[in-house]
């Protein structure tokens, strides 16, 4: 008779022990920086991100994602320093936002360089597109997709825009970039500078006049209820996204999961761009519902405003770097 040996007790709980070490060993979590929450295409980036990584990682890989700049104290300037020193594994960020400590960002802020869709694609998706993304790994960042936060759209609270003579005297509320003060004041406005927590209050009070801002953010974040009665849709400026990842946590990863990463980034950067510009026109009808007297530039108003801030390209271009800013010219053109 042949006797059937099962293994002891100890020797099962060993075992068990030692798999729950291995898959403990192999399950990472990932800190990512977003600035806006998933009631915005930004969040809803990173989350997709998350969504992607965690299903084809089957769980060894989880990313877990902190809106509303909360891993810098609401300082979203000083997420991609946060990054670098390892403060923050990975983010969804902002050009705008990078473009102090990455001056060649500034390039998606100089006024009227992308007059459409096509164009930024044509720059992102082309050599100077590459230069970006090197500018930034030489920083100690890795860059790996491009999403979108849209087009920069002018609302006011006091008359109908069409013209850089309709600016003049206005205070609008501008993000914390030296560039965008020089751009609004090239135009005769009196930009200030200050945060979306304290802007929200000074457009109710009429303390500015206006602000800039993408479609989305003017739509879900209901800018019309404090005063912005006129928007004007003159695409000065798009700011794209970047997925991107911590130097040494992208050294320390295995090839596969690099490319695991990358690739559901590219992903959700795709999705998340496609489903912003599927968006607009909803948003714009959404907005005229809500009595918002909606601007549209014909192309000989468009070029007065182009016209009348050249000088912001020759005091910018030197920071940015000229080989880049031709670059990116040439890619528009051949569009």
């Amino acid at each position: 008779m042949l006797t059937r040996r099962f293994p002891s007790l100890s020797a099962t709980l060993a075992g068990a022990a030692l798999f729950c070490v291995a898959m403990s060993a192999q399950a990472r979590e990932y800190s990512v920086s977003t600035v806006l929450s998933a009631d915005f295409p930004w969040g809803q980036a990173a989350e997709k991100w998350a969504e992607l990584v965690e299903e084809r990682s089957d769980g060894r890989i989880t990313l877990r994602v902190y809106p509303n700049s909360q891993l810098v104290s609401g300082d979203q300037t000083r997420e991609f320093s946060a990054m670098r020193q390892g403060l923050i594994d990975m983010a969804v960020g902002s050009t705008i936002n990078w473009s102090p400590q990455v001056p060649e960002l500034n390039l998606f802020s100089l006024p009227f360089l992308m007059p459409d869709a096509e164009a930024v694609d044509a720059i992102t998706g082309g050599q100077a597109g590459e230069m970006v993304f090197e500018a930034i790994e030489s920083r100690g960042v890795m860059p790996l997709a491009w999403g979108e936060n849209g087009f920069r759209e002018l609302s006011n609270s006091k008359l109908p825009i069409d013209s850089p003579d309709d600016l003049d005297g206005l205070k609008i509320r501008v993000v914390g970039s030296p560039l965008f003060q020089d751009t609004f004041t090239a135009l005769g406005a009196n930009p200030t500078q200050m945060s979306w927590a304290d802007a929200k209050p000074a457009l109710t009070t009429g303390a500015v006049d206006g602000q800039e801002n993408p479609l989305s953010v003017f739509d879900v974040a209901r800018i019309d209820q404090v005063g912005q009665k006129y928007l004007t849709l003159w695409h000065y400026m798009n700011d794209p996204l970047i997925f991107a990842v911590n130097q040494r946590v992208w050294q320390q990863l295995p090839e596969e999961d690099r490319e695991l990463l990358r690739q559901a980034a590219i992903d959700a950067g795709q999705w998340e761009i496609e489903m912003s510009r599927a968006q607009k026109d909803e948003r714009l009808e959404a907005i005229k519902s809500r009595g918002v007297e909606v601007i549209e530039l014909d192309e000989a108003q468009r070029q007065a405003f182009i016209d009348a801030t050249q000088s912001v390209y020759e005091a910018w271009t030197p920071e940015i770097g000229q080989a880049l800013v031709e670059a990116a010219k040439q890619a528009v053109e051949s569009r």
